[in-house]
């Protein structure tokens, strides 16, 4: 039992430190300025558990790391989609935003699908899989999610905060602007592995 703490504990902090400042730390904010803080939670800890499951497994099992490239290739792409899905919001009445803000659905499809997307190849992933080849595979899981959802719900406070503060035109324009950077660097990211 003493490992299965030993891992948790270090499979917290490390993956907790590491999710500050990411990109997917920045991406938690931006949803949470569009969807309720429930949702965006709980589509976070659904696909980072899924992500880290595949990277104890991966740590575990195959003790070698995932190509990251053409993941990201793909990641890239669909944020760039989800760029242009958050600039049609603009022309939503408001009786279809009260819509949007109440189906859990489809905003926890987006959250979820993004956040998987963005984790597979991601800094945070590959922690895992290291941590996982070093402890057990159920305390690093356990505690590799926990500290991502800890420091992403940071950033949700955060977003929920600043949404209450700024024009909803602001909010959607900066959070477009933030998929279609995000889309760029995975882009970029994988040009460069790949090259």
């Amino acid at each position: 039992m003493d490992g299965f703490w030993t891992a948790l504990a270090v499979s917290f902090g490390v993956i907790f430190v590491a999710e500050l400042g990411d990109k997917s730390q920045l991406m938690a904010m931006t949803f949470a300025t569009r969807f309720r803080a429930l949702t965006v939670i709980t589509g976070i800890t659904i696909a980072t558990a899924l992500v880290h499951l595949v990277s104890v497994g991966a740590g575990v099992w195959l003790g070698a790391t995932i190509p990251t490239g053409p993941v990201s290739l793909i990641a890239g792409l669909a944020f760039l989609i989800f760029a242009a899905w958050t600039l049609r919001g603009d022309s939503l009445t408001e009786e279809e935003k009260s819509k949007a803000q109440r189906s859990r659905g489809s905003a926890l499809l987006a959250v979820g699908g993004a956040f998987f997307l963005a984790e597979l190849g991601d800094k945070t992933m590959l922690a895992t899989i290291t941590l996982a080849t070093q402890h057990g595979w159920f305390g690093t899981w356990i505690g590799s999610t926990v500290g991502m959802v800890a420091a992403d719900a940071l950033a949700i406070g955060v977003g929920r905060l600043l949404g209450r503060r700024l024009p909803e035109k602001a909010i959607r324009y900066g959070a477009a602007a933030l998929f279609a950077i995000f889309g760029l660097w995975l882009i970029v990211e994988a040009i460069a592995e790949l090259a």
